[in-house]
């Protein structure tokens, strides 16, 4: 599979949660993360294709963040291994100033 990232992803050790903004469900935790992108670790599938307004919640807050608010594309979904779970690869396509510097926060401390 081609790579077409531009920035290069980073796995976290924060503990990060995906939640949609409007319904306040939660979509998954964050795997790995990039200015661009990121990807879930999910208890149910995503539709690929489907476009998310996401807060990405930190359990503890960095440097004063504690979430990032973004949209983000669904690039891609696949099911786990043990066929309960799923992972889902996201574009981020809509982030405010403000929020890609909360953003930038969040990547300097995975």
């Amino acid at each position: 599979m081609e790579d077409r990232r531009h920035s290069s992803r980073h796995a976290t050790e924060l503990q990060l949660e995906v939640y949609d903004l409007h319904s306040a469900q939660r979509l998954g935790r964050v795997v790995d993360l990039s200015a661009d992108g990121f990807m879930l670790f999910s208890e149910s599938p995503l539709a690929t294709d489907s476009v998310w307004e996401c807060r990405i919640v930190s359990a503890t807050p960095v440097e004063g963040v504690s979430e990032v608010r973004l949209g983000a594309d669904c690039l891609w979904s696949r099911p786990g291994a043990d066929g309960q779970h799923s992972w889902a690869g996201f574009h981020i396509i809509d982030l405010a100033e403000d929020q890609a510097a909360s953003l930038d926060v969040l990547l300097r401390h995975i």
